[in-house]
Parts: structure tokens; sequence; C-alpha cells
């Protein structure tokens, strides 16, 4: 895996697992300061959505996240597959990446960083989009 310099005059490295710890870390401290506050805000309604009457690459984000907070893994799958799938990589990242560095890397557990992973959540946002876009176009379903 390509390390990073990260300070050039003691050669210390860091690999792309490191910085995506460090900024999952970060996530989840601001998550948990933040949620009591983000309960009570009401987000505008997506303007894609307002003029055109599609939806979006991302609508159904907001609803997939609520219902998963809430335990609804298939509600929050039917709304946009991409959030469960990315809190799926996020836990397992977290956990594994954790159990690594507290043996001191003994056990070589942790997960690794893979351009699949993310080919696959592009997949995944797109085929929501194309197709909750054609039920709408074929079938006039309000996809909500």
């Amino acid at each position: 895996m390509k390390k990073f310099i990260i300070c050039p005059s003691e050669k210390k490295y860091r690999t792309i697992e490191d910085q995506f710890y460090t900024i999952g870390l970060i996530a989840a401290a601001a998550a948990v300061f933040l949620y009591p506050m983000l309960r009570r805000v009401r987000l505008p309604p997506c303007w894609f959505h307002l003029i055109s009457g599609y939806y979006c690459p991302g609508c159904g984000g907001t609803r997939a996240v609520r219902a998963l907070l809430h335990g609804r893994l298939l509600q929050s799958a039917w709304y946009h597959p991409f959030v469960p799938y990315a809190a799926f990589l996020y836990l397992y990242f977290m956990i594994t990446q954790s159990v690594q560095r507290l043996s001191q890397g003994k056990l070589r557990v942790g997960m690794r960083y893979r351009n699949r992973l993310v080919w696959i959540a592009v997949a995944l946002i797109i085929g929501n989009f194309i197709v909750k876009n054609l039920l709408h176009y074929f079938y006039g379903y309000i996809l909500s």
C-alpha cells in the first residue's frame, strides 16, 4: 500500500488506512457531539427534484440515514442503498483497524483500502438514481 510522508525531516510515513482511521475517529466524535443538535434541524427539499420532478443521485440519503439510526435497515436500503453500505464499511473498517492497532500489529485483521469498494459505492449511487427514476417515469410511483 502507498505510504505518505507526513514529516519529511523525520521520514515518518502514514498509510491511507492511517489517514482514514484518523478521519473516522474525528467523524465519530463529531457525530456524537452534533447528533442532539442535528435532530432538530429540518433540511430544505431537493432542488433537483422540485424543478425536474425526478430524483437526484443523492435523493433519499437523509431519509436513509434517519431510518438506519432507528434500526430500520431494509427501509434505509430502499431509500438509498449507499447509506447502509457506507455504514457497514465504516463500522467494519473502524473495528478491525482498532483491533489491529490495540494489538500493536500482532493481529493483522485491519481492513485495507481497495478501489473496488469505491466503484461499488459509485454503482450503488448510479443504480439507485436510474432505478428510481425509471420507476417514476414508467409507473409514476412516488418513491418516498
